[in-house]
């Protein structure tokens, strides 16, 4: 019996210490998040300024930024234009707009189905990740948001992926 008493004392100290490096790891994690989210947003910030009358200039004249092609995690999500696709866009932000375009979305996606679809926990720091961006992806033409929170298709794009009437 003591044997046994043993055992599960260095088994409970063994489980607390994971649970300790859970933490940490946990935290550093939402630190490193926390870090790349300010820098993406720097990133757009000074993308939106350059790109208003004067901006390039009161910069120092830089010169026009390369076309994207095609797009990695953490780049900065593009204005969509005509003939522009989805792949120009970061993975995550792709994902959101093919969730938002297959059969249903046009109804409309809330936050949380969103997070839902990109396998993320329903916690309130990751479906504020989640709405960020697809509030971003509204600004820059790639989804519509008629109503708060709810995230659709661009309706000038007509039928979508989804089959007729899908995009409608």
């Amino acid at each position: 019996m003591g044997l046994l008493e043993e055992r599960e004392t260095a088994a409970r100290v063994r489980v607390e210490e994971l649970r300790a490096e859970a933490d940490r790891v946990l935290a550093a994690l939402r630190d490193a998040e926390a870090v790349l989210e300010r820098r993406v947003i720097a990133v757009v910030e000074l993308a939106e300024a350059l790109d208003t009358p004067g901006g390039r200039e009161a910069a120092g004249g830089l010169p026009e930024p390369p076309v994207v092609e095609v797009a990695v995690a953490g780049s900065v999500v593009p204005h969509r234009r005509d003939g522009t696709s989805v792949d120009v866009l970061a993975p995550v932000y792709r994902r959101i707009v093919e969730l938002v375009d297959a059969p249903g979305g046009a109804a409309g996606l809330r936050v949380k189905h969103l997070a839902r679809g990109l396998g993320l926990e329903l916690v309130p720091g990751k479906l504020e990740g989640v709405r960020s961006k697809a509030k971003r992806l509204v600004a820059r033409g790639w989804l519509a948001e008629p109503e708060p929170g709810v995230f659709t298709p661009r309706p000038a794009d007509g039928p979508r992926r989804g089959g007729p009437g899908a995009g409608s």
